[in-house]
């Protein structure tokens, strides 16, 4: 059971932005030489960790899932493409399982006092990487903070504070610059977690698709005309669940994971071929986060090394150099925004980061094809990722996966886009959409929806997260 499956409960805002922008692109000798940018972009990230221990987690609407720790932080990170004289929007993706109504009100609240009416709800969008590894209470539906037992100060504040602060740093990093788009397939990084019910598709929908899930991932490229590359997002579908609904560490999953493996990429190489370094295993730099941190061999030789520097001597304290002025010093430092990346997520409805598929967790053998059952009971039927039984291994895994892509599509983009910023952004009311059905033997009849409501899919879950009372999938 989880709150992934409440989309028709909570209806975030759909914002749908058509960014286009005008740019020259000259390559010499392999270097990008930028002439006469058009545009202005501006990125920035922020932390927004929040309460580490003692919140239930949002996403599984497990009550038992309590926080107890982190595996590693949660980021916001934004980007801001302006004309000088016209249009601009604003993209925010948050390490969380998803944005909130909520959230965004009191954002926009706090930029308007900033900027007065430059960024607005009109073109200020704020998305979530649907990580369910994030503490939860933040959004303002009832049926959302049951499972935190109510509203939760702490990880709403985080929240809020760290957009501001991430889309104050993208405004206040403006410069003219460029950007280019590029896309391409990842095949190991999602699986249906749902086959049968896709199979009831009928055949001609089914055949307009190459695969039963969406593969692509597409890539925005952004560079300085005078810095050269400062970040990239990239949009590509796979659920925020490789960690499982009894972690108790607070993580940003797969796509937190790979936002921090390109950003790391990017220091260590400065853009440079991933598969060049001497210190790359299969590929991928093995030091990004140490989420499964390697023995060393010579570890005892390392302790000799450090216990012979000596520290040299030191000076008076005067008061610019206060403790209290050095540590905020190195946080101010610490959050100024270098090279920003963002794994975006997209249309990730039933596509699951556990690619081995659903077993059963007693016996072992795959779950029942049609109901996710074993032994006719949902509960123990979970699906594996490509690390099982180490579910942070999964999490790198799969992240390392949509890093490849990412770095391949970043270091060989050269789309430019054209044409000026411009935004859309509806309000729908999903309760009360006409919808024309063909009726059988010919003709057709409009009906109409209604309020959502919790039905039996919510309390069976998913092979990601299995629900409880016997409900099962596919009744």
């Amino acid at each position: 059971m989880g709150f992934c499956h409440l989309s028709n409960l909570y209806l975030q805002r759909p914002i749908w932005f058509l960014i286009s922008l005008v740019f020259l692109l000259l390559l010499l000798n392999g270097r990008v030489v930028l002439s006469d940018p058009n545009y202005l972009i501006g990125l920035g990230s922020y932390d927004i960790t929040g309460p580490a221990a003692d919140v239930n987690m949002m996403g599984y609407a497990n009550t038992e899932q309590v926080a107890s720790g982190v595996h590693f932080r949660l980021r916001a990170r934004s980007f801001i493409v302006a004309q000088p004289q016209g249009n601009r929007v604003v993209f925010v993706n948050l390490d969380a399982c998803m944005a909130s109504q909520l959230v965004t009100i009191k954002v926009i609240e706090r930029l308007k006092a900033r900027y007065g009416d430059l960024y607005t709800e009109k073109n200020v969008a704020i998305s979530g990487i649907h990580t369910h590894a994030g503490p939860g209470g933040y959004l303002q539906y009832v049926v959302y903070i049951v499972t935190s037992l109510g509203f939760v100060r702490q990880s709403f504040d985080a929240l809020v504070d760290g957009i501001e602060k991430c889309i104050i740093q993208a405004h206040e990093n403006l410069h003219p610059g460029s950007i280019f788009v590029n896309k391409g397939e990842i095949l190991n990084a999602g699986v249906n977690r749902s086959p049968s019910a896709y199979l009831n598709n009928p055949a001609e929908e089914r055949s307009k698709y190459k695969y039963d899930v969406d593969k692509e991932m597409t890539l925005l490229k952004f560079v300085d005309a005078e810095r050269g590359p400062v970040g990239s997002f990239n949009w590509f579908a796979t659920h925020g669940t490789s960690m499982s609904r009894t972690n108790s560490l607070i993580s940003g999953d797969n796509k937190g994971a790979a936002a921090r493996f390109m950003e790391d990429w990017f220091q260590h190489s400065g853009g440079g071929n991933l598969y060049s370094d001497d210190g790359v295993a299969d590929g991928i730099p093995r030091r990004i986060s140490n989420i499964i941190p390697d023995s060393h061999d010579n570890h005892h030789k390392l302790l000799e090394l450090a216990a012979s520097f000596q520290s040299p001597p030191g000076r008076p304290a005067k008061k610019i150099l206060s403790v209290a002025r050095r540590v905020r010093g190195a946080l101010r430092q610490a959050d100024k925004p270098g090279f920003v990346s963002a794994f975006c997520q997209s249309n990730c409805g039933d596509v699951s980061p556990n690619v081995l598929g659903a077993f059963c967790i007693d016996t072992g053998l795959p779950c029942d094809f049609n109901h996710s059952t074993c032994g006719g009971k949902n509960e123990l039927c979970y699906g594996r990722g490509p690390g099982y039984p180490d579910e942070f291994e999964s999490t790198r895994i799969i992240g390392e996966r949509q890093l490849k892509k990412a770095v391949d599509l970043f270091n060989t983009a050269s789309e430019k886009l054209n044409g000026k910023v411009d935004y859309r952004h509806s309000f729908v009311d999903f309760s009360q959409l006409e919808v024309t059905l063909p009726k059988q033997g010919g003709g057709s009849e409009v009906v109409k929806t209604c309020p959502a409501a919790m039905g039996f899919a919510f309390a069976a879950g998913t092979t990601d997260g299995p629900g409880a009372f016997d409900f099962k999938q596919g009744r």
